[in-house]
């Protein structure tokens, strides 16, 4: 990593993070890994140590678990793409009472093979023309279907799959490497996160293990706290394209508006960061709380902030480090594709929609 991002992270985000334990330790490895983020199992198996001491949100260091899912994508989007979903899939399962390995949920992910080493990922979108159901035999749970948009699915060890009981959606923990259980390998072109293959999975018969009552997924305390989480991501990985707009408006050919684009990129991201601070305060305090309205406020006003960083780097820095960077490509265009998660003017909508919801309640 240059010197220079080396720098923004210790300013904007190292200050804030204690100086030993969980959330620092982490950091210092992932330095020693060759090929971060792009060195998929290397990067997973970090992900799962990582997991394995990682605070629940929502229990007094939520702000320490998002500083470190920022920091992380300010060393790599692509590592804090595969973290941020285990540490979600650990969180779920805490919740709902079936730890890994213990065995002492309703049935236990032991029974699927999970244990301290399983690396997860958490597949709960929904595609026309695709449908994932669940059907209860003698034996216990199985799945049949295709599920869309499973990152990662050909290279984690389980998953947990959102997956209609009649016309209801219920959570299930599943093993991915079993034959019942086929991977597509695409299509992904993406020139973004391009290791984080994001493709169909068809299950047949595929055993399963409830995680949660019928409807429990979508209702639970923590339903938001994700959202939250991947927004943290967001704006780790955009506070690392500030060192290229630093740099230009340090140089000695710099003019004022040189100044002005870093100037706006630091506003953007300082009242980001504010906003997930009291976020993260607000989840810590009041746990049990309906934090829905919260979490679209925090992935707007972030979302928004990382949008107006790419658009402030680009217009600054023109094409050349789009060519010639390859750290710097790689980060614009891992942000761009993991912003889509967010989808603008229906996620401001619903943003309306539960503001007045709230007003007349």
């Amino acid at each position: 990593m240059p010197d220079d991002t080396r720098d923004e992270r210790r300013s904007l985000i190292a200050p804030e993070l204690p100086r030993e334990g969980w959330s620092a330790a982490p950091l210092t490895e992932a330095a020693r890994i060759p090929d971060f983020g792009r060195d998929l199992p290397a990067t997973i198996d970090w992900c799962v140590r990582t997991g394995a001491g990682a605070p629940p949100l929502g229990g007094g260091r939520t702000g320490e678990v998002w500083d470190l899912l920022a920091a992380t994508a300010l060393q790599d989007v692509a590592a804090a793409r595969m973290l941020e979903p285990h540490l979600d899939a650990l969180g779920i399962l805490r919740q709902a009472d079936a730890r890994v390995g213990a065995g002492d949920g309703p049935v236990g992910v032991s029974d699927i093979g999970a244990d301290a080493s399983s690396s997860w990922g958490v597949f709960a979108a929904e595609g026309a023309g695709m449908r994932l159901d669940a059907a209860e035999t003698a034996s216990g749970w199985t799945l049949t279907g295709t599920k869309p948009w499973c990152s990662l699915a050909a290279e984690l060890s389980h998953a947990l799959v959102t997956a209609f009981v009649g016309e209801e959606r219920r959570l299930f923990a599943v093993a991915l490497r079993t034959p019942e259980v086929r991977p597509h390998d695409g299509p992904w072109v993406a020139r973004g996160l391009p290791g984080i293959v994001s493709a169909p999975v068809d299950f047949d018969g595929a055993r399963a293990v409830p995680v949660g009552p019928a409807g429990w997924y979508l209702t639970r305390p923590g339903f938001a706290w994700g959202g939250m989480s991947v927004a943290a991501c967001w704006w780790g990985a955009a506070v690392g394209l500030v060192a290229g707009l630093r740099a230009a408006a340090a140089s000695e050919r710099a003019d004022q508006v040189a100044l002005v684009h870093l100037g706006r990129a630091d506003a953007v991201l300082w009242a980001a960061r504010a906003t997930l601070r009291e976020a993260a305060d607000l989840i810590d305090t009041r746990p049990g709380g309906d934090s829905r309205l919260l979490a679209e406020r925090v992935r707007a006003a972030v979302a928004t902030a990382a949008a107006v960083v790419l658009a402030e780097a680009d217009t600054a820095l023109g094409p050349g480090p789009l060519v010639t960077d390859d750290a710097h490509a790689r980060r614009a265009a891992d942000l761009h594709l993991y912003l889509r998660q967010h989808h603008g003017l229906r996620d401001a909508a619903r943003l309306g929609r539960l503001r007045l919801e709230g007003e007349r309640g």
